[in-house]
This record gives C-alpha cells, sequence and structure tokens, in this order.
C-alpha cells in the first residue's frame, strides 16, 4: 500500500473512531439513579403569598382572587432533619424515554418540590390490576389538582410493545387519563426507587420525601386520606386558607373482583417464564407440534397445533388452540395479531355464555392490537375449563391473568 493511500486510510480509521467516541458520549446513562430532590426551605409565615411563591419559584399561577396577604399564618417549619429521621427523599426521574400530557415538554419531580404535593404511580397499560386503579388516579387528579396535587404516571413496559410511545399514548387516551405520563422504557426510574410492582404508588409531600407508598389495588380510601394530609401539610406552609377535607371518592365499577376464590395464578406464554406449560419443551424458543392431551390438570397451559415460541410470546403458524383450566371469575389475557385473528371461545366445550366485555355475542374475540383482553367475566368463581379456538395464523398470546 503506498503512502498516500496509508494516510487516507488512517484518517478514514480516526475519523470512524472519532465519532464512535461522540456518539457514546452523547448516550443517556442507563440503570437505576440515585439523584434525589432538593429540600426547598420553606418561606417564613406572614408574607405576601405572590412574594412566598416567587421565592419557591412558582411555576403555576395562583388564581386572580387570591388575598393580597396570607389570610391563615403557616405553621412553624418541620426541620428537614426531623423528616430524614422517617422517611426517605423521593428519587429523580431519570432518563425518561418520552413524555404524555406535558405539551412536548420534560417534566421533574423537583421542580415541584416546596410547591406542591407529587403523586407517582408505576403502571403499565396491558396490565389488569392498572386498569382497575386508573380511575381512581383519574378522580384523585380532578378533584385536587387545583389544590396542590400533582401526579405523574410512570409507565415500566413489561412487554416489548408497551415501549412503543404510540401504544402508551392511544391507552391513556382510552381510559382519560389526563395527568402527565413518563415512559421508563429501560426501567431506570423504577430501579431507582427499588420498585417491583405493579401498580406502586408513592406519595411524596412539599418537603420532598416519601411520607406513604401502596403496592397494588385496593387501598384508595387510605391513600387519599393521606393525600389530604399532605395537602392540607402544604396548606398550611405556604399559609393558604384552603380545605382539603373532602369525602374519600368511591368507584364502584372500578373495584377489583374479590379475590377471595381465585385459584389459578398469572400464566406467561414466552420461553422466558412458561414454566407452567404442560405439553412441550418449557424454556426453549422455536416451533414446536403440539397436541392436546386426554387429561387437563388445573393451572397447567396446554398448546394444540404449531406454535411459535418466542421468549416473550407464542404464536400460532395455523389452526389451533389454548386450554387451560383455571379458577376464577374473570379471564384475561394480554395478546396481539399483525393482522387480526378470531377467535372462539368456548368454556367446559360450551359457547361462552358469561362473556368478557372483549368478546362478541356470538363468542368470538378479534385480536389485534397490543392490549389486554377480557375473554370471561362469571358470576361467580369456579373451576371450568377455557378453550381458545383460532382458525387462522397469528395469534400472540403473552399471559393470561386471574381476577
Amino acid at each position: 500500500m503506498n503512502a498516500p493511500k496509508i494516510t487516507i486510510f488512517v484518517v478514514l480509521i480516526a475519523a470512524v473512531v472519532g465519532s464512535i467516541t461522540y456518539l457514546n458520549s452523547q448516550k443517556a446513562v442507563r440503570g437505576g439513579g440515585s439523584e434525589v430532590v432538593t429540600v426547598i426551605p420553606r418561606p417564613p409565615a406572614e408574607r405576601p403569598i405572590e412574594e412566598v411563591l416567587n421565592t419557591t419559584d412558582e411555576i403555576l399561577q395562583e388564581k386572580n382572587t387570591a388575598p393580597d396577604t396570607v389570610p391563615v399564618p403557616a405553621k412553624k417549619n418541620t426541620l428537614a432533619q426531623d423528616k430524614s429521621k422517617k422517611y426517605e427523599l423521593a428519587k429523580e426521574i431519570t432518563t425518561p424515554d418520552g413524555f404524555i400530557n406535558t405539551d412536548g415538554k420534560p417534566v421533574t419531580i423537583g421542580e415541584f418540590i416546596g410547591k406542591k404535593v407529587v403523586l407517582i404511580d408505576f403502571w403499565t397499560y396491558s396490565c389488569i390490576n392498572c386498569q382497575r386503579t386508573t380511575p381512581y388516579l383519574n378522580a384523585w387528579y380532578e378533584r385536587y389538582k387545583d389544590r396542590g396535587l400533582v401526579i405523574f404516571g410512570i409507565h415500566t413496559p413489561e412487554f416489548e410493545f408497551e415501549k412503543i410511545y404510540q401504544n402508551v399514548l392511544e391507552a391513556t387516551k382510552r381510559v382519560g387519563i389526563k395527568f402527565p405520563v413518563v415512559l421508563d422504557n429501560d426501567y431506570s426510574t423504577w430501579t431507582a426507587y427499588k420498585n417491583r410492582y405493579w401498580p406502586r404508588k408513592y406519595l411524596i409531600d412539599i418537603d420532598g420525601y416519601i411520607v406513604y407508598d401502596h403496592l397494588g389495588e385496593g387501598a384508595y380510601e387510605e391513600t387519599e386520606k393521606r393525600i389530604q394530609e399532605a395537602l392540607e401539610e402544604r396548606s398550611k406552609a405556604l399559609g393558604i386558607a384552603e380545605d382539603v377535607k373532602d369525602e374519600t371518592v368511591f368507584l364502584e365499577d372500578a373495584r377489583a373482583p374479590s379475590r377471595g376464590n381465585v385459584g389459578s395464578p398469572e400464566i406467561y406464554f414466552g420461553a422466558a417464564r412458561n414454566e407452567r406449560l404442560g405439553n412441550g419443551i418449557i424454556g426453549t424458543r422455536g416451533v414446536q407440534n403440539l397436541t392436546e392431551p386426554k387429561n387437563i390438570s388445573p393451572n397447567t397451559l396446554y398448546l394444540d397445533g404449531q406454535w411459535d415460541i418466542t421468549d416473550e410470546y407464542v404464536e400460532n403458524r395455523g389452526p389451533a388452540k389454548i386450554i387451560f383450566r383455571y379458577k376464577a371469575q374473570y379471564v384475561y389475557i394480554v395478546a396481539s395479531a399483525e393482522n387480526a385473528v378470531r377467535a372462539k371461545i368456548l368454556v367446559d366445550g360450551q359457547v361462552i355464555e358469561t362473556p368478557g366485555t372483549d368478546v362478541d355475542e356470538d363468542g368470538f374475540v378479534t385480536i389485534q392490537k397490543d392490549q389486554l383482553y377480557t375473554l370471561v367475566a362469571g358470576l361467580t368463581s369456579e373451576e371450568h375449563t377455557l378453550e381458545i379456538v383460532m382458525e387462522n395464523p397469528g395469534l400472540r398470546a403473552f399471559t393470561f391473568t386471574f381476577g
């Protein structure tokens, strides 16, 4: 190789290395963040509201009817070191992957410390437990958003399709979420809070401390009362005369079905977690030709037909059937299909008599969008055999859940 060619080659190599180095420097640092919010000293009492809000760099406008002076003396400040003995400081949102309901602007928890009470809720849109919690979050947001409450939905996905911004956006519209939603696709904020559950709520007071948290469904009255207490503390701290002690919200339709008689666990179809697959090779990716056995055991997944098994889901290659003997009142499936797949739902060998909301009057469900589908809504929690019969290929099944 002559000297000019060597020189050009060296320059090209240097350019490539330099580009890679630059691109790597632009990447967000992944993993759980350890950054905590900053505690802002509370302003002294007996000062005009305008001056108080300016002191804490308030970003939300107060109503024009606000009085010129503080009508209620602020309570003696609670020292940060006193709270630190009992509570942890909230962690900041880290490496967000998108924002919804923020007019395209990024949001942080820290910008509201010293000004608002913040409720964060870890959720993912195909989770039935999250779906039953959402109406309460919506109700709290509407009731308290003008009285000092901010809600952030931290959307941490369980499946790959839940990382898609458009899917999450459509889900928020479908259930009427108007509070800010932050996409946490890399689990960094989830990890910062050492969380392990969907849904889980953390209540952050005006000083930035996590004063309450709750995992799973339920405890709605207790959670709202804790919100009211935190808002009352905020009002006194800022010297605002505002009553937040309302009757707590009760939403009958949003209550979870009684789980006392549910005898079936969550069931995963994909090779990464299909330990309850009864007639195939567990934990193995690839195509398997499976046959329905004569004897069906409870809480064991059976597939009939040719199935392509991936880490997250199984997909039928032709006519096929899913069989599962369950004990529950409600049966849900997380599923999708590139092209719509129509499947017949049978319970105990007969066309379903108590169909879920996604099953038509003829006993068929049409699967296409990446979401959770309600298949069975029984009157009582009893043991039955469910069959999902597909005549055409392409149904992707991720998980069964029960209620």
